[in-house]
């Protein structure tokens, strides 16, 4: 096992001063493969203090140059993206080619898409005889979940380097590799002292102590609904600027007319990609009453197709949960759906001998009301609702406490995309488009406050200024 006891601060590998060594296990082998040492109170506190003091000469530096730098970390990320997709997948359970793909390929094109956005920006603007800046925030801490650390990560730091801020990241404790190989391109890169700087630690501890700084001028943080709500209170008392990505319950609303086996097929992938790890994930399937009897004989054809296995396996299509923890929750929310009254669509599937498992698990006979209906179950597990007309059904798909994403499936006409627009989520895919990194993501309810990814995600980092100009600057040339 090997143990890493640096952080990186202020431009360079620090040692860490708290005195926890923090595991990281391989979810598959349950063995721990490396070991990070925490930070401590003042770590936190010169991380800030170094972003602080490196701040106004990085929001003053050409956004051309800025944009070069961020494109020098992508090239570096690159070099590392083998290292990446094994250390991921150990993590977090993806089968490791898919993660090549989804956890690393499709994060390092986003630091680049990023550049090519911020090359484009309307940084200033007028309106009438007001001149309107964009300028950054400030101090931001970006605070990451572990089931896309690299991917949540990159729509974070990427935009918030862009906008001019400078950043102290703190990664998921379960999922801290990406991170640091984050800070090794970093260095690589030659950003100026005190930009980027990565602490490591346990949420409630060093998340808590970055959240209360008081030289920390906004806080992003993805993760749960009962962290991200906690976070927002605390913030909440200094008044910072915060942006809170965090749970779903997605539907996908299937409509009578639709393609029901592309719907189910693509259903169901959907909610097993990273093992049902996702927030996005569309968990609900919403039926007419008259198709579940089709469904259902669909969807037990194809679970199938999900083989459980070692995620450096080519064949394996479902690896395991992150943790024993997350393995024992999951479990314990389909037992207690079977008890309430629903039913397994397929033979509960022998687990491997090892590792932290669920088997792919389809359950009908669900009622709105259960829990399993209504919470978030952060596992590969899709529950079937049958609906009896379309604004029932429509209902159903916002009657939950979230609102991050959803999908209809219907005939190409405009009452589809009526129904698509009624739906109260951050983001709605029609007929299985394809996920869009450029457009906003982000949720209502309690998926959170504010939207991520394209130019959305930069403005998030940013603070409009208006400055009112009287009538003998109107002609200025550099205005």
């Amino acid at each position: 096992m090997t143990g890493y006891t640096h952080l990186f601060i202020d431009g360079a590998p620090t040692p860490a001063g708290g005195i926890h060594d923090l595991p990281v296990l391989d979810s598959f082998t349950e063995a721990a493969f490396a070991s990070y040492r925490s930070a401590s109170a003042s770590d936190v506190d010169a991380a800030v203090t170094a972003a602080r003091r490196a701040f106004e000469a990085w929001a003053a530096t050409p956004v051309a140059d800025r944009i070069a730098a961020v494109r020098r970390i992508a090239a570096a990320l690159r070099e590392r993206s083998d290292d990446l997709a094994i250390a991921i997948s150990r993590e977090v359970g993806m089968p490791r080619k898919l993660a090549g793909r989804v956890q690393v390929g499709a994060p390092i094109a986003a630091w680049d898409m990023y550049a090519d956005l911020a090359a484009g920006f309307k940084w200033e603007s007028r309106i009438g005889h007001s001149l309107v800046q964009q300028v950054p925030t400030g101090v931001v801490a970006c605070i990451t979940p572990w089931n896309y650390p690299l991917h949540q990560i990159t729509g974070k730091v990427a935009p918030a380097l862009l906008a001019g801020c400078t950043v102290v990241l703190k990664p998921s404790e379960l999922a801290p590799t990406s991170a640091f190989l984050l800070a090794e391109a970093v260095e690589q890169a030659g950003l100026p002292p005190g930009v980027f700087n990565l602490v490591h630690g346990a949420g409630p501890d060093v998340g808590g102590a970055l959240v209360r700084h008081p030289d920390v001028d906004m806080v992003s943080f993805t993760g749960s609904t009962r962290a991200g709500r906690h976070i927002a209170s605390l913030a909440g008392s200094d008044i910072k600027r915060v942006s809170l990505e965090l749970g779903g319950k997605s539907a996908a609303l299937v409509l009578p007319g639709a393609d029901l086996a592309l719907a189910v097929k693509a259903t169901l992938a959907g909610c097993m990609l990273n093992s049902g790890q996702t927030c996005s994930a569309t968990t609900r399937l919403l039926v007419p009453r008259a198709s579940l009897d089709s469904v259902e004989a669909i969807v037990r054809e194809l679970l199938s197709g999900y083989r459980m296995g070692d995620p450096a396996d080519g064949a394996t299509r479902l690896g395991p949960l992150i943790s024993k923890a997350q393995q024992r929750k999951v479990l314990d929310m389909i037992d207690q759906a079977l008890v309430a009254g629903a039913r397994r669509i397929a033979a509960d599937a022998p687990l491997p001998a090892h590792g932290f498992f669920v088997p792919p698990t389809v359950l009908t006979d669900v009622e709105s009301g259960m829990a399993v209906a209504r919470e978030e179950v952060f596992g590969p597990v899709l529950v079937l609702i049958a609906y009896d007309d379309v604004e029932s059904g429509l209902a159903l798909a916002n009657g939950t406490d979230y609102g991050l994403a959803g999908a209809v499936w219907g005939p190409v006409t405009a009452q589809t995309l009526a129904v698509a627009r009624r739906m109260r989520t951050g983001q709605v895919d029609v007929n299985g488009a394809p996920f869009n990194p450029a457009a906003p993501f982000g949720g209502f309810r309690k998926s959170g406050i504010g939207r991520e990814n394209g130019r959305y995600g930069i403005e998030e980092f940013l603070e409009p200024v208006s400055i009112q100009l009287p009538p003998a600057f109107l002609d200025l040339n550099d205005i």
